[in-house]
This record gives C-alpha cells, sequence and structure tokens, in this order.
C-alpha cells in the first residue's frame, strides 16, 4: 500500500469514473480523443490527482485516479469535465455541431471506489480490456 500525504492528510483512496460525452455521441475521436486525454492528464497534475489508468472510447471515458479528501468526488469530476469541455469546444469549434445545446459531456458519471469486492488490479485490468473499439460494453462481474 503506497500511501499519498499532503499537509493534513494522509490517504489511500482511489475511485473508477466514468462519464460520456452529451447524448452518448462518438466524438471522442482522432484529434479530440488525444486531446482530452492530454488536457484530463494535465488538470489531474495541477490539482495533485494522480491517474493510475485512463482508457478514453469513442462515447464513454474511463479513469482510475487518486485524489486528496479535500476533494469531494463530484468536485473532482465537475473539474475535470468542465475544464476539458471548455478548451475542446474552444479548440474544435465544429464538434458543437455534433452536440446541439452547447455541452460537451452528460451530466452524470459512475463512482466506485477500489476495496474489497472490486479490487484496484480488477478495475485496471478492465479498463486495459476495455479498449474494445466496437463499442460493445465489457462486464465487471
Amino acid at each position: 500500500m503506497v500511501l499519498q500525504r499532503t499537509s493534513h492528510a494522509v490517504y489511500d483512496t482511489k475511485y473508477h469514473l466514468v462519464w460520456a460525452p452529451k447524448y452518448r455521441k462518438w466524438v471522442l475521436r482522432d484529434a479530440i480523443r488525444d486531446r482530452v486525454e492530454e488536457l484530463l492528464k494535465e488538470i489531474a497534475q495541477h490539482h495533485g490527482f494522480e491517474i493510475e489508468e485512463m482508457e478514453i472510447a469513442m462515447d464513454h471515458i474511463h479513469i482510475f485516479l487518486s485524489f486528496p479528501p479535500r476533494y469531494s468526488i463530484a468536485r473532482v469530476v465537475g473539474m475535470l469535465k468542465s475544464i476539458s469541455a471548455s478548451e475542446i469546444f474552444e479548440e474544435f469549434p465544429k464538434v458543437k455541431n455534433e452536440l446541439w445545446g452547447g455541452e460537451f459531456w452528460e451530466d452524470g458519471y459512475f463512482a466506485r471506489t477500489a476495496g474489497d469486492r472490486v479490487t484496484a488490479d480488477e478495475i485496471k485490468r478492465y479498463i486495459q480490456h476495455h479498449r474494445d473499439r466496437t463499442g460493445n460494453q465489457l462486464e465487471l462481474f
């Protein structure tokens, strides 16, 4: 177990987060996919989050990360989604044509912590093997 430290906390928390573009459109491809991956890594580094695994499918994202307990899951997801969406809309204005309504990401997200039933290694393997580009959803259990 590798413990993380801040000035006021010692922690070992890992979260599996999943969310999708608005209308689950297949917009996460080519240059947009690459830029979203880069942006998420930059945002994570800037805020002290540690991404252990990430996979960006054409219509959704899986991230397995750790972040300091001063942040809530909702705040972390909000930061990752809002900052990346603003940058993508600025750098790729034509994507707005596919996402009518002015939003890049769906409002919701999935969150799970690694623990007794689902271990960190299982989540990492799931994300690594999730690279099925056919659009089929793989089963975790």
